[in-house]
C-alpha cells in the first residue's frame, strides 16, 4: 500500500502542514496547507503539489480546543488519502536543549522530557509539543516523530557556543543553542547544487522570527539566536539583541515582573513595537508613516550588521542566501541589507532582486546573494520517513537510550 505522511509545523499565529507521498523514492508534496489564526477566527487553506486550491475553509468552531482542531485536520486529511496510508507524523519542536540532537520517534516519555524544556523556550515549546499530544491521544498508534529547531547547530563549538557567565551555569545547560535549524538544513542540502564551491555562507532566515546562520561547507558554526529565540536580528515583536542593563531597569524603576517582561519580549517589541503599527512587513512597506520606515530601516541594518559578524566568524564570505516569509518576499529588505554590505564586495542586481528567485547579485559581485523558498516541511518529511518508513523498531526501544542521557536541570 503506497504511504504517506504527514508534517505539522506550529508556529505563534499558525499551523502549516504537508501531506508527502513517495514517488520513484522521493517524496513528493501531495497537499499543502495551513490553519491560520485571523483575528478571532481560524481560517483553513490548502493547495495540491501544482498549487490548485483545495479547501479555503472557515474552522472558527474548533479554535477553542485542541483536540478538536486536530481531529478535524486528521480527517480532512485522510479524507485525501485516496489509496495511501498515513504511516507517520512529523513535527517541528523548536527547542531540544543538550540532549535531543537528532530526531526521534516521539513517545509520552519523550514528550514529558521535553515539556521540561519549556522554560527554555516558554513560548514556542508548549505550542510545538499541543499537537504531538493531541495525536498521541487521537491516534495512539500513529508514529510521531519529532525534528528540532535547535539539533542543525549542535556543530557550533566554544567559544561560539559560550556565555561570558559562571561555568557552573553553562554546565546547568545555559549555552548558545540556535534556532532556525530546520529551514538551515533545507538550505545546507541545496548549497552544493545551488551555490558550487561557496564554502563561506551566511543564510539569512528573515520572517516574523529572523535568525542568521554563519555555515562553512555546509555545517553551522555560529548563529545570532542564543539561549532563547530573543536573541540576535530585530524581528516581528521580539527586539534581538538588547542589553540586559534595560531589562534590570525596568525591573526596578517600572516594577515589572516575570510576566510583564515575557509579554514585553515576545509580543510587544521588534517591528511592532519601533512601528506602533504592525509586526507584517507587507503592512510596513505600503505604510506612509514614518514610524514603518524606521522600524524596516533599523531590521535591515541589523540584519547586515550581524552578516558581518557572521563573516568574521566564517574568516570570509563567499555567499549570502535569503529564506524565511521576508528573506523570500521582500525586495525592499533584500535591496536595504544588500547596500549595507557593499563594503563586503556585495553588488545587487536591482532587476534580478525585484524577481526574487535565483541569484540577485550582479555577474561581477565579490559575494553572491540568492534569494530561495524556505522549506522545512521537506525535512521534516525526510526525517519521519528515515525514522518510521517500511521496518522500524518500536518506538518505545529507540527511545530508552535517549531518556536514559536526559540530565538537563531547568532551574524553576
Amino acid at each position: 500500500m503506497p504511504e504517506a505522511i504527514l508534517t505539522l509545523n506550529a508556529g505563534s499565529s499558525s499551523i502549516k502542514f504537508g501531506l508527502y507521498t513517495s514517488e520513484s523514492g522521493n517524496l513528493a508534496i501531495r497537499v499543502k496547507g495551513e490553519v491560520e489564526d485571523v483575528g478571532d477566527d481560524l481560517r483553513m487553506t490548502a493547495k495540491d503539489g501544482y498549487g490548485a486550491r483545495l479547501a479555503d475553509e472557515d474552522w472558527s468552531g474548533e479554535a477553542g480546543s485542541t483536540d478538536a482542531l486536530f481531529r478535524r485536520l486528521l480527517d480532512w486529511i485522510e479524507a485525501h488519502l485516496g489509496d495511501d496510508h498515513l504511516v507517520a507524523v512529523g513535527h517541528r519542536i523548536v527547542h531540544g536543549g543538550r540532549d535531543f540532537q537528532d530526531s526521534i520517534r516521539l513517545t509520552v516519555d519523550i514528550v514529558s522530557a521535553l515539556k521540561g524544556l519549556t522554560p527554555l523556550a516558554p513560548l514556542h515549546q508548549p505550542r510545538s509539543l499541543a499537537p504531538i499530544e493531541a495525536i498521541l491521544e487521537l491516534r495512539p498508534d500513529l508514529p510521531q516523530v519529532g525534528c528540532f529547531d535547535t539539533a542543525f547547530h549542535r556543530t557550533i563549538v566554544p567559544p561560539a557556543s559560550r556565555y561570558a557567565i559562571p561555568s557552573a551555569l553553562e554546565d546547568e545547560g545555559i549555552r548558545r543553542y540556535g534556532f532556525h535549524g530546520l529551514s538551515y538544513a533545507h538550505v545546507a542540502s541545496r548549497l552544493p547544487d545551488m551555490l558550487p564551491g561557496r564554502r563561506k555562507v551566511v543564510v539569512a532566515h528573515l520572517g516574523n522570527g529572523a535568525s542568521l546562520c554563519a555555515m562553512r561547507d555546509g555545517r553551522s558554526v555560529d548563529t545570532t539566536m542564543g539561549f532563547s529565540a530573543l536573541d540576535g536580528l530585530v524581528m516581528g515583536t521580539r527586539p534581538g539583541l538588547l542589553d540586559p542593563g534595560v531589562l534590570l531597569f525596568l525591573m526596578k524603576e517600572h516594577g515589572m515582573s516575570h510576566d510583564d517582561l515575557e509579554d514585553l519580549l515576545y509580543r510587544r517589541s521588534g517591528m511592532l513595537g519601533v512601528s506602533g503599527l504592525s509586526a507584517d512587513i507587507r503592512v510596513l512597506s505600503s505604510s506612509d508613516d514614518p514610524r514603518a520606515r524606521e522600524a524596516i530601516d533599523l531590521f535591515a541594518f541589523r540584519v547586515a550588521r550581524e552578516t558581518a559578524a557572521m563573516a568574521n566568524t566564517l574568516e570570509g564570505l563567499d555567499s549570502i542566501v535569503f529564506t524565511g516569509g521576508i528573506g523570500e518576499n521582500s525586495p525592499l529588505v533584500r535591496r536595504l541589507v544588500c547596500e549595507r554590505l557593499v563594503w563586503l564586495g556585495v553588488a545587487i542586481d536591482p532587476a534580478a532582486n525585484e524577481r526574487g528567485s535565483g541569484i540577485i547579485t550582479t555577474d561581477g559581485s565579490k559575494v553572491t546573494a540568492v534569494a530561495i523558498a524556505a522549506d522545512e516541511e521537506i525535512v521534516i518529511a525526510e526525517d519521519a520517513r528515515r525514522l518510521c518508513g517500511g521496518t522500524c523498531i518500536p518506538a518505545e526501544a529507540s527511545s530508552r537510550k535517549m531518556l536514559s542521557r536526559i540530565s538537563l536541570k531547568v532551574r524553576k
